[in-house]
Formats: structure tokens, C-alpha cells, sequence
């Protein structure tokens, strides 16, 4: 395996002169996509229906960031199209140069990550309406995790097998996240991994220069709020802040197990690091799905698509 500074030797020269001149290039979109959306869209329009539209409009936002900046001009067409349209994953530089460490996957794991998929469905449109409608928070957080693994667990994984069946480093994006012993692996290593090499890329290498990487892991969880409050709170019309809180308490909660005293309760490590990261994760969870939201956009959408009475 080649080491990082190698694995992409043509695009690492140019891609550096580049970022460093012109740090601002690509990231209009970002801005102007989401505000296009929530200025044209007809306010009779369902409320999840504003909600998809802006979780589109971020999304392609942040793909046209990572290939705007990554310089591929030798690549072909149909990769540029498959990156930005059928490709979820955030690491231009890793799709567009291959890798000695791409691993086409083995029949066992096609099945694996249909088996999610399929069961991602069945969850959605049959253990779902199980749950009385007297309870529509608990319909919405049953909901969420139907399309979670639908969409995470299930058709990011198939799509990942697909590239790499074609040689694409595509890797995953969900690293068995339920297996993580540290926020830190949580966060860096097992939860989708799209926007921790879209923010790590954009916001952590050039901050930590500059401020250090204390800073540009509070900059990276604060964007990552933000984000999730424009699409999440903003449609609901109310939840303000929670996820921006949620994610600022994960930015808190891993330089804790880092510190000294975390070290020696071993909080980042073993069953306590386990143990301390499910909870960091779980307890506040209300905070970034918060109730609002569930009630007014997921339990809605779940209706309309009639995986809930």
C-alpha cells in the first residue's frame, strides 16, 4: 500500500497549488443552492417535501465542492457523471485515482449489503405500521431507522460494491459504526465517512494549520450543525439549534476522553470507550432529531409514501 502522499502523485501537486490560491473556489453553491430552494419553493408544498429538497441541494453542493477542486481532466466522462450523480461518498481524490488498496467485493458481501437494503425495507413498510399511531413519535424514530438502513447501511454499501467491482475506490461509508471503542473512531473512521473526508479536507487540514486542531474539530462539528439545522430545522419550523448542539456536544465529548482524566477511566478504549461513546451518541440524540422534526416532517413523509397509517 503505497503511503497517502503517494497514492495520487499527479493530483497531489496540482491539487495543493491550487487549494492555496484559490481557497474559496467551489463553495458558492453551498450557499446559494439551499437558498434558492428555500426562497422558490410554494409554501403549500408538504414540509418534508422542503426538507428533501434542501437535503439535495446541500448534498450537491458538497459533491460540486470535492470535484471542483479536485483537478481531473484525464479522467472520462462517465466517471465524472458517476461521481457526482451515483456515487454518495465525498473522497473525489480517492474515486478519480485508483488505488493499489481497492478490493473488488466478494459475493458474500454483495449479499451482506442487499440483505440490508431488503431488510431496511421490510422494517419500513411492514414493522413500522406495527407501531400504534396513537404514538407518532415512536412511528418517526421507527421510520428513521428503516430509511437509515435503507440508505446508509443498505444502498451506500450496494453502491460501493458496484464502483468497486469496476476498480473505483469507493469504499464503504459505514465502517461498522456500532464497533467504534472512541468518539474519535466514531466520528473519524465509522460514521459516514462522506463527511468526514468532505470536512476534513476543507475544513480541518486548513484550519489545524492556522488556529490548530482543537479548533478545527469544534469548526468541522459546528459546519456539520449548521448543516444539519438547515435541513432538519429549518423545513420543521422549530428545534432551532438542537442539532448544532448535538454535534458541538460531540466536538466537547471527545476532547473529554482525551484529556487525562479520560485516558485513566479509559474512555477511549475497550468496553468503557464502547460504552461512553453509545451513550454520547444515544442520549442526546433527541436533540438533533429532535421533536419538531419527527412530528412534522418524518411522521408526515411516512403517511405520504404509506409506511405509516
Amino acid at each position: 500500500m503505497l503511503p497517502a502522499t503517494m497514492k495520487y502523485p499527479k493530483l497531489m501537486r496540482s491539487d495543493a497549488t491550487a487549494e492555496s490560491a484559490r481557497w474559496w473556489r467551489g463553495w458558492l453553491p453551498l450557499f446559494l443552492l439551499p437558498a434558492v430552494v428555500f426562497l422558490l419553493t410554494p409554501a403549500e408544498w408538504p414540509r418534508w417535501g422542503l426538507m428533501w429538497l434542501l437535503a439535495v441541494a446541500v448534498y450537491f453542493a458538497c459533491k460540486w465542492l470535492t470535484w471542483r477542486r479536485t483537478p481531473a481532466s484525464g479522467a472520462p466522462l462517465w466517471k465524472h457523471v458517476g461521481y457526482l450523480l451515483t456515487w454518495p461518498g465525498m473522497d473525489a481524490e480517492a474515486f478519480f485515482y485508483k488505488s493499489a488498496a481497492v478490493a473488488r467485493p466478494s459475493i458474500g458481501e454483495w449479499l451482506f449489503a442487499t440483505a440490508k437494503l431488503a431488510a431496511g425495507v421490510a422494517w419500513l413498510f411492514g414493522v413500522v405500521r406495527l407501531v400504534p399511531p396513537q404514538y407518532p413519535y415512536v412511528v418517526g424514530w421507527a421510520g428513521m431507522i428503516g430509511m437509515g438502513f435503507i440508505l446508509h447501511f443498505g444502498l451506500f454499501h450496494v453502491l460501493s460494491c458496484a464502483w468497486r467491482s469496476l476498480d473505483v475506490d469507493a469504499r464503504p461509508l459505514m465502517n461498522w459504526p456500532v464497533a467504534a471503542t472512541s468518539l474519535s473512531d466514531y466520528w473519524g473512521r465509522r460514521w459516514n465517512t462522506a463527511f468526514r473526508d468532505l470536512a476534513h479536507r476543507f475544513l480541518f487540514r486548513p484550519l489545524a494549520s492556522r488556529l490548530g486542531p482543537r479548533w478545527a474539530i469544534l469548526a468541522g462539528f459546528l459546519f456539520s450543525g449548521i448543516l444539519h439545522d438547515l435541513v432538519i430545522s429549518l423545513p420543521a419550523g422549530g428545534g432551532y439549534c438542537g442539532p448544532t448542539a448535538f454535534f458541538m456536544l460531540q466536538g466537547g465529548a471527545i476532547f473529554l476522553e482525551r484529556t487525562r482524566q479520560g485516558r485513566r477511566m479509559g474512555l477511549g478504549r475497550g468496553s468503557r470507550g464502547w460504552l461512553f461513546t453509545m451513550l454520547a451518541v444515544l442520549l442526546p440524540a433527541a436533540l438533533l432529531f429532535h421533536p419538531p422534526f419527527v412530528l412534522k416532517i418524518v411522521v408526515p413523509f411516512l403517511q405520504a409514501i404509506g409506511a405509516a397509517a
